[in-house]
């Protein structure tokens, strides 16, 4: 088909015939005639006269029935408009960016160590350089507060909160370097604990205002940092863990539903993983130093066969880095090939940003080159979810000076500032491809994004070339198997010698100066000219290329008051030099002489060429389409504007050297490449045609030039689809000096969608087009690939190409030029050209829908894209065969720690809070001392213990049961020990306490002492009429030997040495407390330990009669009373 229009005529009539046929009684039968040169569709209605059968006419009653049974069933049927998200997109306008921080938090230090890395300077020195930027006062300050005990209750037990509480205000320094050595890396500092309870608190507020839309986006500027602080244990200078009490307080508060963590500290933050290891509302995603185990926290479980655990297997991500030394190119194929492609599939609606900067150049921790600026590019990626909704909470970083220039200019990119380009990119190391097709490996079965690498058995022999293209994961750890119980508190940390410094010093100097932060004084710029109006098809005014196309773009800019928001350029005339520098002179006077040509004769020599009609206003309008592109180019790069959006027509990527094509008359884009090149000086342009139709005239004329990269995504159908040329194909890729620079992305069918364009754009475009490095972005914007166009035949939402545009902003430094092509459908190109400007002007993106996979056939042509331009580009090295089978170990999960030994909580507490260590005199035995004050202690205990009847026999079932008696628990499985509180006498308790006195000092053993109250008491219902029957099977596996009730729903589940149903139970449930059959102790899961309250005696004591047919003691004061 020569002709785009006739295709529309005949989709249209072809539509009719089908219309018909639905009324008509008789068949009709549809032809389609080829005449040699021209196109006629003739409809035959051959009319069958004959009788319907019996069988058709029972068939058409049988199918009316069935419609009438289906619209009844379908009255509740919601209908989807297709232009909804963006029609909603209208409100959705960037706010504030919020930063919370405490000027308090730069007074946790160590005590004993004034050169340990975790210091104060830390945070000064991040503040310090925000407030040289200009940053701070941009930002809306988010009032810090302190966390709530029931906040940290949700990820960390009461011991561990008790333990760090009891540090506040002690100046003993030993005492509290003594308390450091039983946790690896951690001091504690009199302040300790309120500024961990304000750090927490903080980073809750900032996730809850970014939740809430207060504000878009966030950062928190806070100390000590989180990501290490286990359920039970401080780690890594980390105390309570900030982002994952943030995390889980949005879940709980149905703020969020699913939430993106991304950890880009150089440490694994394990403890983060261990809190969402088997959460499949919450995907953890770290990049972190490895070396295969040796490097800290040298843990087997942070490797990337570690991948999440029951309902959450798959959503726990680990990126280990075998090697130090990794540079930007290492992070941001990271990001391209494992992170943006599960995000895309996953669609957050909240990203929490653990963001340490130890990977950053010159950190003597994480050893590793990631320029400052790198982060910019890694965070905006990540701006294009969730609706924007992001909040950065600061974790490590130990180089002070990459430290703070990271940080300031990630919160730089928060508020919306374009991010600055960074230094050329080397390819990706050898190290790092491993490491990224082992986690697509691990991964490939629960994502269906990663379906870019081929399949091999690993049993069958193969030859060494095809050996070449395979990739077999394998697991190494080389770290210790035991850590050691006591640790090193000073001293303990690598150190830089001087040269070092010096070298490192200047290197992030040079990195500052040539780092370009400029930033123009308009965010959009808009050019729109009534002039190119004129130009329009006089025969048919039905023609899809029609003057409505600009117009109704222009009006809907207004009605999303997009214009008010951008500067207005004025219009003009390309010069024909400017013309000249894409198209010949003799086309160029041939153009012109059509403005003093009869409509007659315009009419002739259009039907000469391809696709085209011509006016005699169709120079004026061309030269001004062109013209007005050239305007938004000089406004960009004179600084005037960062970004701009040219609304021109006739559209131009068709147009030949010598030659309209397509609807095109002259090359808008091509001549804005080459004078941006010429009038500008740049080295290297991008564009982007993201057209329906390849862009053959783009194409022909840049075809051997190096300084233009040119990159089409289009509708090919192996040739068919206009403009019907097998240069569209991915082989061809430039001539000459251009060779390489041609990049053709080739759709075989139609119906290609939002999963097919991410998928190129994250395995092809971009990685391209950052190894490219371009100075100035052209997009040659036509939008017939979107839903509902009448040419295109593909359903690409308006909203996706506000991602598109979000993406490609990142690069040259924000300078990015949208001007457009085609697309025939004015509603849907106004709607999808306004949710770029949106992108551009930094509005929140509409978040597109989750789980969409992109068919096989665009999977192909990607692959066939990809292995055709790794030639000339190294970057795209992740196509290699991964193994069909199963070729990698169980991981095993480590149990957790026991909370707390009794002896660390009973010990620490005597510390004084406000006494000088001066002023305790020095014990050379203070061992002894201590065992010998524990037993006399201990002793006087065990003389006053007793258990007492009832105090009140009639208060037990008149506050706390029901007649049937009892409260349910239905979870299991701790390996932490119970207490029994079956009807013991005092003297026998006591007597055996006495026996193991010197096993408990020893800590061969230890007891637990239950909670008093706990944050869950209120979910406990009240115990069934029918009471409670010890000896019931767990109900998903009848087993009978360790069960447990759960307290609110009353069903019976084994323990976790057996199936582990109980704690499976609570996991799917949220039901936190629940009791044993063995020994009648309660556990909650929420709180992670063992409960003893008035409002559990109902349930406890109908388990206690039904286990020893008699009741349980009252062991509870007068004034005790039930919790909620």
């Amino acid at each position: 088909m020569k002709n785009k229009f006739l295709r529309l005529f005949q989709m249209t009539f072809l539509n009719v015939i089908v219309n018909t046929h639905q009324y008509c009684a008789s068949k009709h039968h549809v032809h389609l005639k080829k005449r040699e040169g021209t196109h006629i569709c003739i409809a035959v209605l051959i009319l069958n006269m004959a009788k319907p059968s019996a069988a058709i006419l029972a068939a058409k009653r049988e199918a009316a029935q069935r419609k009438k049974a289906l619209e009844k069933k379908s009255s509740n049927t919601v209908i989807r408009d297709i232009y909804q998200k963006a029609i909603d997109a209208k409100e959705m306008i960037r706010k504030d960016t919020g930063l919370v921080y405490d000027e308090s938090m730069a007074e946790h230090r160590c005590l004993w160590d004034e050169n340990y890395p975790e210091c104060p300077e830390r945070f000064t020195r991040v503040f310090q350089r925000c407030k040289e930027l200009g940053l701070v006062e941009r930002c809306k300050y988010i009032t810090p507060r302190s966390a709530e005990y029931s906040e940290l209750l949700l990820k960390h037990t009461p011991a561990h909160i008790e333990i760090l509480k009891s540090t506040e205000g002690c100046n003993n320094e030993k005492k509290l370097e003594d308390l450091s050595s039983k946790y690896d890396a951690i001091y504690f500092h009199p302040s300790t604990y309120q500024l961990s309870l304000l750090a927490t608190g903080s980073t809750i507020n900032l996730v809850e205002n970014i939740c809430k839309e207060n504000i878009q986006n966030g950062m928190a500027i806070i100390r000590p940092p989180g990501h290490h602080a286990m359920k039970a244990e401080y780690c890594g200078y980390c105390f309570f863990n900030n982002v994952a009490i943030s995390a889980e307080v949005a879940l709980k508060n149905n703020l969020a539903k699913r939430i993106l963590i991304v950890d880009w500290d150089v440490h694994h933050g394990q403890a983060t993983q261990q809190m969402f290891y088997n959460d499949p509302r919450v995907v953890y995603f770290s990049i972190h130093r490895y070396e295969n185990g040796e490097f800290w926290p040298n843990l087997r479980e942070s490797n990337y066969h570690y991948i999440g655990d029951g309902p959450g297997e798959g959503y726990n991500f680990n990126i280990p880095l075998n090697e130090t030394g990794m540079t930007n190119s290492d992070y941001i194929a990271i990001f391209q090939q494992v992170l943006l492609p599960m995000a895309y599939e996953f669609q957050p609606d909240l990203i929490i940003v653990s963001a340490g900067y130890d990977a950053a150049l010159g950190c003597p921790e994480g050893l590793m080159n990631i320029t400052p600026a790198c982060y910019t590019h890694l965070l905006s990626s990540l701006l294009g979810l969730a609706a924007g909704k992001v909040a950065v909470v600061l974790e490590g970083g130990y180089c002070l000076k990459s430290l703070a220039e990271s940080a300031a200019l990630t919160l730089r990119t928060l508020l919306g500032d374009p991010c600055p380009m960074i230094e050329d990119l080397v390819p990706p190391c050898k190290s790092i491809q491993e490491t990224i097709l082992n986690v697509i490996y691990a991964h490939r079965l629960h994502w269906k994004c990663y379906q870019h690498q081929d399949s091999y058995s690993v049993n069958s022999t193969s030859s060494s070339d095809k050996k070449q293209d395979q990739h077999l994961p394998i697991v190494l750890f080389n770290g210790p198997d035991e850590l050691p119980t006591i640790f090193e508190t000073r001293n303990c940390y690598p150190v830089q010698s001087q040269d070092e410094l010096h070298e490192i010093n200047k290197k992030l100097e040079h990195l500052q100066q040539i780092t370009n932060l400029k930033k123009a004084p308009n965010r959009v710029c808009i050019v729109y000219d009534d002039r190119m109006l004129k130009h329009y098809n006089v025969v048919d005014e039905s023609h899809p290329e029609k003057p409505g196309r600009i117009t109704s773009i222009f009006s809907k800019h207004k009605d999303y008051n997009l214009l008010e928001r951008c500067i207005l350029l004025q219009g003009r005339a390309a010069s024909e030099e400017e013309i000249l520098l894409a198209h010949t002179q003799d086309y160029l006077d041939n153009i012109k002489k059509t403005a003093e040509t009869k409509l007659k004769d315009l009419a002739k020599q259009a039907s000469s060429l391809n696709s085209v009609y011509l006016h005699p206003e169709t120079w004026t309008s061309a030269a001004i389409s062109a013209g007005s592109l050239l305007q938004v180019v000089d406004s960009i790069l004179n600084g005037e504007s960062q970004s701009g959006v040219a609304i021109v027509r006739p559209p131009g990527h068709h147009a030949e050297e010598d030659a309209a094509c397509g609807f095109c008359i002259f090359n808008n884009v091509a001549i804005a490449a080459k004078y941006a090149v010429s009038c500008h000086n740049l080295k290297r342009v991008l564009i982007v045609d993201w057209d329906i139709h390849h862009g053959n005239g783009t194409q022909s004329i840049l075809e051997n030039d190096s300084s233009i990269l040119y990159i089409s995504l289009h509708r090919y159908d192996n040739g068919s689809f206009f403009p019907h040329s097998k240069a569209a194909n991915y082989n061809v890729v430039g001539t000459g000096k251009g060779e390489g620079f041609n990049v053709n992305i080739p759709w075989n069918k139609r119906g290609m969608g939002d999963a097919e364009y991410i998928a190129a754009f994250q395995q092809v475009v971009m990685p391209i087009a950052y190894q490219y490095n371009p100075e100035l972005v052209l997009v040659s914007a036509g939008f017939d690939a979107c839903i509902a166009d009448p040419l295109g035949g593909c359903k690409v939402s308006p909203e996706m190409y506000g991602h598109m545009t979000h993406w490609l902003s990142s690069l040259a430094n924000g300078r990015i030029i949208l001007t457009l092509e085609g697309g025939y459908n004015v509603n849907s190109i106004s709607h999808a050209m306004t949710m770029c400007t949106k992108a551009l002007l930094g509005d929140p993106l509409v978040p597109l829908d989750a789980h969409q996979v992109a068919c096989p056939s665009a999977v192909a042509s990607i692959n066939n894209v990809l292995q055709t331009h790794k030639q000339y580009w190294p970057n795209l090295v992740f196509q290699k065969a991964l193994p069909q089978e199963n070729v990698l170990p169980k991981a095993r999960v480590p149990r957790a720690k026991p909370t707390e030994r009794l002896s660390t909580r009973e010990n620490f507490p005597s510390l004084p809070h406000n006494g000088d260590p001066e002023q305790e005199p020095e014990r050379n035995q203070s061992q002894p001392e201590d065992s010998t004050e524990q037993i006399l202690q201990l002793e006087i205990h065990l003389d006053n213990l007793s258990i007492r009847e009832c105090v009140n026999p009639d208060k037990k079932k008149e506050d706390f049961s029901n007649p049937g008696g009892s409260s349910t628990g239905g979870s299991s499985g701790t390996d932490q020990p119970g207490t029994s509180s079956q009807g013991s006498t005092s003297e026998t308790l006591a007597d055996y306490l006495q026996d193991n006195l010197q096993a408990l000092l020893a800590e061969e053993m230890f007891a637990v002492i239950p909670l008093s109250d706990c944050p869950h008491l209120g979910s406990v219902k009240e115990v069934p009429a029918s009471g409670i029957d010890v000896n019931s099977p767990c109900v998903e596996c009848s087993s009978t030997v360790e069960n447990w009730i759960c307290l609110e729903c009353y069903t019976v589940h084994c323990a976790r040495n057996i199936n582990q149903h109980a704690l499976l139970h609570e996991q799917s449930t949220q039901h936190p407390l629940t009791l044993s059959f063995n020994d009648v102790s309660v556990w909650c899961y929420g709180c992670e330990a063992y409960i003893d309250n008035p409002r559990l005696y109902a349930a406890r004591n109908a388990v206690h009669i039904g286990k020893f047919h008699t009741e349980l003691p009252w062991t509870y004061s007068d004034n005790a009373g039930s919790s909620s």
